[in-house]
């Protein structure tokens, strides 16, 4: 088969595409054929060498696929040939593995989907994981009303609107152009602020009549990201769930003291919470691939690139360009 190895770290150009014998289903597993393969933050982390939950190399990266069973081993029993599947490296022991025409599974750690799924759109379901469990698992029942989404037209935070949207919430997205503000209210936002045309703060406040908001979803990090404390609407709370420009700076128990008091919460969020829940992380993906096949949500398509340019979808995806999803097609 063919597929995207890597053997040492550093750029793109470290994605070779290789010939690697097709592996075998053992018992208990099955074989699947590649549709499409979803390109994600932690990839890149694997590329660089810099994931904290780094596979040995070499390796095939990537955790997310979407194919068809072609072959099972001996007491396969849920999985016939033919089913078409979600296949995500969280269920597995190592991260990886999806960057190539076949992938071998145990056949419990696979998500069957209905016939006629758009395939496509399945292989972005990892970003939707992230979302369902920042508004339904993170939040532990806190109740909001409304929602400020950063980073709203890439990947997890255009899975965010979507969900939030159809939960019945006001969605405002922060964006970095007319273009992305204007993807941003396709997938559903009802406002969408362009962080480069002035302060963030103003923006919200103009919008909400100088409440603010509920909830602050926030991949960013860095020096900006107290400030958003002031976005908050009284009992509000900011979840924090990457680092995209560094580790927060401030003093964060300040920001959430600084009157007019106002009661807020602040909480980190990572996926690895879930790495010992796999009963939790599978309830979550059902729903998904419920809500995807029903049209509840739609994963934007922003690119198809062949396998073979896995280095051109690295950087067209480090590049900051990418709406929506970019995915790779064996």
């Amino acid at each position: 088969m063919k597929a995207i190895q890597i053997t040492e770290t550093g750029g793109p150009e470290v994605l070779k595409y290789v010939e690697l014998p097709t592996p075998r289903p053992g018992p208990g597993e099955v074989l699947v054929k590649a549709h499409a393969i979803g390109v994600c933050m932690p990839e890149t982390l694997v590329r660089k060498g810099i994931y904290r939950w780094m596979p040995p190399l070499p390796v095939i990266p990537g955790i997310e696929m979407s194919g068809t069973v072609v072959d099972a081993g001996s007491g396969v029993r849920g999985l016939r040939v033919g089913q078409p599947v979600f296949v995500s490296a969280r269920e597995f022991k190592e991260r990886a593995g999806c960057y190539a025409e076949y992938i071998a599974a145990r056949e419990q750690s696979l998500y069957p989907l209905p016939d006629g799924i758009d395939l496509d759109q399945a292989a972005g379901l990892s970003n939707y994981q992230v979302a369902w469990h920042l508004l339904n698992t993170a939040l532990k029942g806190f109740q909001y009303e409304s929602v400020l989404v950063l980073a709203a037209a890439g990947g997890v935070g255009t899975a965010l609107v979507q969900l939030a949207k159809a939960a019945g919430k006001r969605v405002i997205g922060v964006v970095s152009s007319d273009a992305r503000a204007a993807f941003a209210r396709a997938q559903g936002a009802d406002a969408a602020i362009d962080r480069k045309r002035g302060n963030i703060v103003d923006q919200v406040k103009q919008l909400t009549g100088g409440k603010g908001v509920d909830l602050v979803l926030d991949p960013v990090g860095g020096p900006g990201m107290i400030a958003l404390f002031d976005c908050l609407a009284p009992f509000g709370q900011l979840v924090l769930y990457g680092r995209l420009e560094g580790s927060p700076q401030g003093d964060i128990s300040a920001a959430v003291e600084t009157p007019p008091h106002r009661s807020l919460g602040y909480r980190y969020f990572t996926m690895h919470t879930l790495d010992d829940s796999p009963e939790l992380r599978a309830r979550g993906t059902r729903e998904l691939i419920r809500m995807l096949a029903d049209g509840t949500i739609k994963v934007p398509i922003h690119e198809r690139i062949p396998l073979a340019d896995a280095p051109r979808a690295h950087r067209i995806f480090e590049s900051g360009q990418v709406m929506g999803k970019l995915i790779m097609k064996p």
